[in-house]
């Protein structure tokens, strides 16, 4: 079992995996398989991992599979190439070219168009080195192995806090059979380093260690880190990456032979065969959870594919989600908690600022107390930042002659103005056109004003208020690329950047020595949409925001304006008091039977036509199974009722704890077969209700 294979399927040959042996029916005539690859089979729990998921999410196997199946080229062997490695004995006279080939070609053995690259000379310099006895040329794979890791090199001192409790997850990773564990830490008190322990531990004992991460711009970011540790670099897994290196990433981790991988959540689906520990970092982050195409939350499918395995699993957060926060103190979950940061550095001091008694200035949106505290703080030569978790310059683009609000073509969302590049940009489509000089409905020539705040605005508003200080702004639309956005990182850790004005990029983990002051410019912001989780995830990404201050020895301090001041999780966050806001809101979820008390699943039909659309959906809800425990609300519009051209409605079902949801929304989707053209799209666990 597990055999990639190429099987005629009528006038094709599709590649498929073996997924199981039996013998042919009496009188039934099988066509012979076309071609086996020679590649490691997948193994039989990588097998029971794809159906698993496939069940629970309402998904078919297949599509998990081509999740699985995500570098076909891996298969095959490495294509052989032509590389070169400097000789020991180097020639004692060179020409400069040659010595630049020395000095800046490597790592080696290399292409020689590669090693051109690297040193700014022609391939023909490489090549003639080498006719020259100067490099060595060997006929060897493209996709090199990755270094291994050294789990024996010494990390980081550990306080006694810290030792206490990677002391216990080796302990969990030591001992028979499966685990979860999870690590509860507050901001700044070396989560990191305690589970580098624990991979230690595991890559011991010959094991595969997996780090998940929520973004990518994270993964490049911490690749450093894990090579400080283990003295090699881990391999990377996120959607950014070439096809060659997939490809390499694929076979290697296929093979046993890449130790150590750190990804997005899709690397949870990379074929390991001797997978013993998988750490989910910032294990809260929504990004884990999958919209498209198969559904799945790549945190829940961890503990899964744990399970199956008989590995172990550590979820590390600052602000553990509810759900594996009742499970670590049911005991379903083992709980380590880290209390405080290391040595003498102290949680930031929170205060709210009230924007019905601090209001900005006509047209502004900082307050005058989130001025004069930045203000301080460049005045000791230290840095803020000012948080805003919205792109752009404003959110709405409104007509002033007749109220016209721009929207993208196809999609009922507003169009966000970029003022930094001169567009209007759908957030939800990708959708982009220049800022028009007329409205497009009235024709009114320079009619069109900007409504609300986004980052660039505040930067703009910044720079008014501090002159001379320099500003940049953290946020996908302006980092670029991978590189690009670490050294932006680096230039905020080496102080040369005053102000960092930031969208959730900001929360990701990153430390900034110089950071002491945190301006969090709409507290509410989080708190609109009618998501039934949107306390606990303002409270979360509002404790990470702050979290980024006072590092190293300096004190940190955080100032989050908000229209609602009494609100739980505000108050909770200002009182340091996180206990207070977990009760409340727990006992808020078990009167209304929310998760972790409940079920949820989400259902979208979708489609060309408004009416058609709205009609399938009805007429799904009176196909529903009777089954006690089984509420079903809807169709409704939700927030965006139409997305790329298709009309959308909603239903959410909620269910007591004891049904089995997934087998229920399985059942109920085979009741009813929809037009072409138009979809219909089940979300267990859903953590989008837009």
């Amino acid at each position: 079992m597990g055999d990639f294979v190429f099987a005629p399927i009528g006038q094709q040959f599709k590649l498929g995996v073996v997924w199981g042996l039996s013998e042919a029916e009496p009188g039934r005539n099988l066509k012979s398989i076309a071609e086996k690859k020679f590649c490691p089979p997948l193994p039989e729990h990588v097998l029971k991992f794809v159906d698993w998921v496939a069940k629970y999410n309402c998904a078919s196997p297949g599509m998990v599979l081509r999740m699985v199946l995500s570098a076909r080229k891996a298969l095959d062997a490495s294509p052989i190439v032509t590389q070169f490695t400097p000789k020991s004995e180097i020639l004692t006279r060179i020409t400069p070219a040659r010595r630049l080939i020395l000095e800046k070609g490597g790592p080696f053995p290399a292409r020689a168009s590669t090693i051109a690259e690297r040193s700014g000379v022609s391939a023909g310099v490489v090549r003639g080195f080498a006719d020259a006895g100067g490099l060595i040329a060997e006929s060897l794979p493209v996709d090199q192995p990755f270094a291994e890791p050294d789990p024996s090199q010494d990390g980081l001192e550990l306080s006694q806090g810290q030792a206490d409790a990677a002391v216990r997850l080796r302990e969990f990773v030591n001992a028979p059979g499966f685990s979860v564990t999870l690590l509860d830490g507050v901001t700044g008190s070396g989560k990191t380093e305690v589970y580098f322990e624990a991979v230690a531990e595991a890559l011991k004992h010959g094991r595969q260690a997996l780090i998940l991460v929520p973004e990518i711009a994270l993964t490049q970011a911490g690749l450093k880190r894990f090579a400080k540790r283990f003295g090699a670099e881990p391999a990377a897994w996120h959607s950014a990456l070439g096809e060659a290196e997939r490809r390499r990433v694929w076979r290697e981790v296929v093979n046993g032979r890449a130790k150590l991988v750190v990804g997005a959540r899709s690397a949870l689906f990379l074929p390991f065969p001797k997978l013993g520990l998988i750490v989910v970092d910032e294990e809260h982050d929504t990004s884990y959870k999958q919209e498209e195409g198969v559904i799945y939350n790549a945190r829940d499918m961890s503990v899964v594919r744990a399970k199956l395995t008989g590995a172990d699993v550590i979820l590390a957060s600052a602000t553990p989600s509810l759900e594996s926060l009742v499970n670590a103190r049911s005991g379903r979950y083992h709980h380590v908690v880290l209390p405080e940061r290391p040595g003498s550095i102290t949680l930031p001091e929170v205060e709210l600022v009230d924007l019905k008694d601090n209001v900005p200035e006509k047209g502004d949106y900082i307050s005058a107390p989130l001025i004069e505290a930045t203000s301080e703080v460049l005045e000791r030569g230290e840095q803020a930042m000012l948080y805003l978790n919205r792109r752009g310059y404003a959110p709405l683009i409104i007509c002033r002659a007749c109220g016209e609000k721009l929207k993208s073509p196809d999609t009922d969302s507003w169009l966000v103005e970029h003022r930094d590049t001169g567009r209007a940009v759908c957030h939800h489509t990708g959708f982009s056109m220049r800022m028009p000089k007329e409205c497009p409905s009235c024709h009114a020539e320079d009619s069109l004003t900007s409504v609300g705040p986004g980052v660039e605005r505040v930067a703009e508003e910044a720079a008014r208020h501090f002159p001379d200080a320099r500003i940049e702004i953290l946020s996908s639309d302006t980092s670029g690329n991978a590189d690009n956005i670490q050294a932006r990182m680096q230039r905020m850790e080496r102080g040369e950047i005053d102000i960092l004005v930031g969208t959730q990029m900001v929360v990701k983990g990153h430390n900034f020595p110089g950071l002491t002051f945190v301006g969090v410019v709409d507290g509410d912001l989080s708190l609109v949409g009618g998501d039934p989780r949107a306390g606990e995830r303002t409270y979360q990404t509002l404790v990470q925001v702050a979290g980024r201050a006072g590092r190293a020895d300096k004190p940190g301090r955080a100032l989050i304006q908000t229209h609602q001041p009494e609100h739980e999780a505000l108050l909770a966050l200002a009182e340091g008091d996180r206990e207070r806001f977990i009760s409340a809101e727990l006992s808020m979820r078990e009167i209304l039977g929310l998760p972790p008390f409940g079920r949820l699943s989400g259902v979208i039909v979708s489609g060309p036509e408004l009416a058609i659309t709205e009609t399938l959906a009805k007429k799904f809800v009176s196909l529903a199974p009777k089954a006690e425990g089984v509420e079903i609300l809807g169709p409704s519009e939700p927030p965006i009722g139409r997305l790329r051209g298709r009309f959308r409605r909603r239903i959410l079902v909620q269910a007591e704890p004891s049904v089995n949801l997934s087998a229920y929304m399985s059942s109920w989707r085979k009741r009813m077969k929809l037009p072409s053209k138009y979809r219909l799209h089940i979300d267990i666990d859903p953590q989008s209700f837009m």
